[in-house]
């Protein structure tokens, strides 16, 4: 029904309540002199009413506008996506976004390009959360095969917080499938708790790392929570598996130690790029070590921060390599033959054992699952390397290692025909 059918039919009915009695009335009414009593006929009083309905149906209608309104700016449901970057997406019933919040330094690195989440505001959510994994993609975030991302939906409504979980689940699925990121996928649903929320503040992390972090608690209550907050998500996930036997060390730190062991914490041109494995025995971070020589690869160990392997005081091993390189050789008689190139007297030798290690390490491969393994010492430009081939499901690898280094000097990874 229109309004103004609404309006017409509330005037009759008003109208068949009121008496028309206008004659009668002015009939009992005494000629005052200097006193004017106006009257009012029929047609102005169906005005007066129709001006009042109608007044009453635009507060109607502006009420409605008042819920609808408020319908379509209330927060249904609370994502997180945690990596070590947290952000928070606050989305309505019809699942589009109200605010993107970064809550943390990292988080603000990832949604530079998206005006720090303003442009999100009114997107889809698969939309927004398509953008942001895609984002911690082209900054490094899931190209390891041991990163994680986790994706928490906080809601009331448990029923769409599970569908929700899936949706989220399949879209970050595809984003990794096709930036062809390793990246484990982790999910959780959440329901409202005041304290955790409070903890999420306090700590500038998300309610679902939150979540993760009571999570490792519970394994080792000796443990404190603003350390833990400081991990990020694969540590957590890896400190969870070994049942949380201490506090390690962190990404960090581990880098640090690394270049203090490699005697390069004086150079700016040296990166590091660290992935946690706390979940092995022993527990160790992987740090590999980006230098104008070469990469070189350290285990450093989760707990106690000491370097396991990898190769000590890299400028002054490299200084004294090209010094030797340099000076001039005497002439002396050939050497006999052998079916192994010999290792230059007083070098280092890194062995097979390591260079297996390396290799794997390097392709996100276990032992276990690797197959048809060779590892074999040879001699490229004067240069001892070790040329380590194995192949691991429906892929084949295949490396050359510098001997004495450990540094990896060529790396292939070919479907396995």
């Amino acid at each position: 029904m229109t309004n103004e059918k609404m309006e017409q039919r509330l005037a009759a009915a008003l109208e068949k309540t009121a008496p028309d009695d206008v004659n009668g009335v002015l009939s009992r009414c005494e000629e005052r002199k200097g006193t004017v009593i106006p009257m009012t006929t029929k047609k102005m009083a169906n005005r007066k009413w129709t001006t009042l309905v109608a007044a009453c149906l635009a507060v109607m209608l502006l009420g409605g506008g008042g819920v609808f309104y408020q319908r379509a700016n209330a927060v249904a449901s609370v994502v997180s996506l945690d990596v070590n970057p947290s952000i928070e997406l606050k989305v309505n019933r019809s699942e589009k976004v109200l605010v993107c919040t970064p809550l943390n330094e990292d988080a603000k690195d990832i949604l530079a390009d998206m005006s720090n989440g303003a442009d999100l505001k009114g997107a889809k959510l698969d939309v927004a959360v398509n953008a942001i994994v895609g984002s911690l993609v082209r900054n490094g975030y899931l190209d390891s095969i041991s990163s994680a991302i986790m994706i928490s939906v906080e809601d009331k409504d448990t029923a769409r917080a599970e569908k929700l979980q899936r949706e989220l689940s399949n879209t970050v699925d595809g984003v990794l499938q096709t930036s062809e990121a390793k990246a484990a996928v982790l999910t959780q649903t959440l329901t409202q708790d005041a304290g955790r929320e409070q903890q999420a503040r306090e700590n500038n992390i998300s309610t679902g790392k939150a979540a993760l972090v009571n999570h490792v608690l519970a394994l080792n209550s000796a443990l404190k929570f603003d350390e833990l907050a400081k991990l990020s998500v694969e540590e957590l996930k890896d400190l969870a598996e070994a049942g949380a036997p201490a506090m390690p060390i962190g990404k960090a730190a581990a880098a640090y130690a690394a270049e203090q062991y490699a005697g390069t914490t004086a150079l700016d041109s040296v990166t590091a790029e660290v992935d946690s494995e706390l979940d092995e025995f022993p527990a160790h971070y992987e740090v590999e070590l980006h230098t104008a020589w070469g990469e070189f690869e350290y285990l450093v160990d989760a707990y106690t921060g000491k370097v396991i392997s990898g190769q000590k005081d890299l400028p002054s091993t490299v200084s004294a390599r090209n010094d030797t390189v340099k000076k001039p050789s005497q002439p002396v008689s050939p050497p006999a033959q052998s079916s192994h190139p010999a290792q230059p007297s007083g070098s280092a030798d890194i062995g097979h054992a390591k260079a297996k290690s390396i290799a794997l390490n390097h392709a996100g491969v276990s032992e276990n699952e690797a197959y048809d393994m060779d590892i074999e010492l040879d001699d490229e430009d004067g240069i001892l390397v070790y040329e380590v081939e194995f192949k691991s499901g429906n892929m084949e690898y295949d490396y050359e290692i510098n001997a004495a280094t450990g540094a990896i000097l060529k790396h292939e990874s070919e479907l396995d025909d």
